[in-house]
This record gives structure tokens, C-alpha cells and sequence, in this order.
């Protein structure tokens, strides 16, 4: 199964508004949001289906068993992460600021701590009539990458009959960008006309080059600032990267997607610049 990753260096370029669009145009019978901070494509593909939901193990945490605690504070004094905070006679552990170090379980002195599995998110698959797979980290937890690339591991097992998938990764370059990345087929990167949305894709780029992964650009809302889409056009030209073609602002596209519409049933310009983006980012697909 090849695999389409479409991805933008900051937030608000219009990333999932693509990757919705191209699903709809594509007919695409498997697709993945890996945004697992903030996935938001189930928002406007259509999905009525209460999806499988599991809940996903990410490090242990401390727990504290009260009824062994004699309030020695022995782990308040060496927990470097400041999670362990005391509560009238014991000591509580804050499981956002907690590491999962285990030196508070070696250092309690009456075996009072002991290190559990925590759940660091929610799986989520959908299957109606393709198979959609996402997820939602809990808040604080840096399993990030680990989670996204259960995402595409649940895409894999249970779609392996599709020819192709879209996957809609996160913005930035961090961790769950790099688990998105490895191994798809090719990446387009949605980028903005702005100078920090010229800097960012800079940096996206450079990360999809270090995986030798296939990459692609088109530029949202070019109409904005002409001269930086055009600074982009010849960046493109000059590393060698296809550029995909441009999508014109419009303020019906803002008024559609908070419809939960995908843009792709909608008659109006950015309409017509996605497609072009899709038929010829599909040409090199």
C-alpha cells in the first residue's frame, strides 16, 4: 500500500483542509489523521460510526500505596521531576510531572511506591466503509511518536487491501512528524506565503530529505502575498522539489470547513486549486 503524507511546517495552513479535500476527490478507502495532539479530519469526512476505541499504555507512572506510606519523604527528596508532592501525612505523585524514572520506588525505604502502566492516550478506528484510524494523546504525556506510528500500524493491519492512504500528520518537525514520515511514499507539504511559513517548510523539507522520502509542495492562500509564493516557486525549483500548484484564498472555504464540509463538495475557487494540487500531486504519487 503506498502512502501519501500530507503535512505543513507550522499550524493553520490549511493541512487538514487538504488532506480532506484530496480523501474526497480520491475516493480513498484508507486514511489516518496522525495529528494525535489535535486530530481534527474526523470533523469533515463524513464519519457517522462510533469508531473502535482501546486505550493505549505509554510509560509507567509512580503510584503511591497509601496504606504502606509512613510520610518519610525519602521520595519527595530525590524525585529531580518535583511529582511527588506531600498531602497531610503521605506523599501524592503528580502523573503529569512524573517521568516514570522508578527513583522514588528504589529509594522508599517501606516498598510504599510501585510503578504502573499509564495510559497515555485513546486508539480510535473507524470502519464504516473504509478504514480510518486515529488517536488522542492525553494531556502531558511525551509518547507522541510512539502513538502516531500506532496509528499507521492500525491503518496497515486492517486496510491492506487498499492500493493507497492519506495520512494527515502534524505540523512542526517534532517527534510525531518523524514517526509520520518514515515510511510513506511521498510527501506534500502545504505551505503558506508568509516568512514564517517559508522558514518552516525550509525546515520540513530539510526533515523528509534526512528519510530520502519523496517530497512535493503546493501553497495555500498564495494570493495573500504573491512575492513570497513566488520565493517559494523558485526554492522549489532550486532544491529540485516539484512544486504542485497554488489555492487561492477564500472565505468560503472557512465557512465550509466549520460546517464540517470537506471543500471538495464545494463549488468555489479553493475547490478548483485543490484539485489541480491533487491531479498533479497524484501524477508523482
Amino acid at each position: 500500500m503506498k502512502k501519501l503524507l500530507i503535512l505543513s511546517g507550522k499550524g493553520g495552513t490549511g493541512k487538514t483542509t487538504t488532506a480532506a479535500a484530496f480523501i474526497d476527490f480520491s475516493k480513498a478507502k484508507a486514511f489516518a489523521d496522525c495529528d494525535v495532539d489535535a486530530p481534527n479530519l474526523h470533523l469533515v469526512t463524513g464519519i457517522t460510526v462510533e469508531p473502535n476505541r482501546r486505550d493505549y499504555y505509554g510509560s509507567e507512572k509512580a503510584k503511591v500505596d497509601f496504606s504502606k506510606c509512613v510520610g518519610c519523604g525519602i521520595c519527595f527528596e530525590n524525585c529531580r521531576f518535583d511529582a511527588i508532592l506531600p498531602t497531610g501525612n503521605v506523599f501524592t505523585i503528580n502523573p503529569y510531572a512524573c517521568e516514570g524514572c522508578g527513583v522514588c520506588m528504589y529509594s522508599c525505604p517501606v516498598g510504599a511506591v510501585n510503578m504502573e502502566d499509564d495510559i497515555a492516550g485513546e486508539m480510535m478506528l473507524y470502519q464504516e466503509e473504509g478504514v480510518f484510524s486515529t488517536a488522542k494523546l492525553k494531556m502531558g504525556r511525551g509518547t507522541s511518536g510512539k502513538l502516531v506510528s500506532e496509528v499507521k500500524n492500525e491503518l496497515e493491519n486492517n486496510a491492506k487491501a487498499n492500493e493507497f492512504a492519506i495520512i494527515d500528520g502534524s505540523p512542526g518537525i517534532g517527534c510525531p512528524v518523524i514517526a509520520s514520515i518514515s515510511g510513506v511514499d511521498l510527501v506534500l507539504i502545504v505551505a503558506e506565503p508568509s516568512l514564517s511559513g517559508i522558514s518552516d517548510m525550509k525546515r520540513i523539507i530539510k526533515t523528509a530529505q534526512i528519510f530520502q522520502t519523496k517530497t512535493a509542495v503546493c501553497v495555500n492562500k498564495f494570493d495573500t502575498c504573491i512575492e513570497n509564493t513566488k520565493e517559494i516557486e523558485e526554492l522549489c525549483l532550486q532544491g529540485g522539489i516539484p512544486f504542485v500548484g497554488r489555492i487561492p484564498y477564500d472565505k468560503q472555504a472557512s465557512i465550509s470547513i466549520n460546517a464540517g464540509h470537506s471543500l471538495a463538495d464545494v463549488d468555489c475557487p479553493a475547490r478548483d486549486g485543490l484539485l489541480k494540487v491533487f491531479e498533479n500531486t497524484f501524477k508523482i504519487f
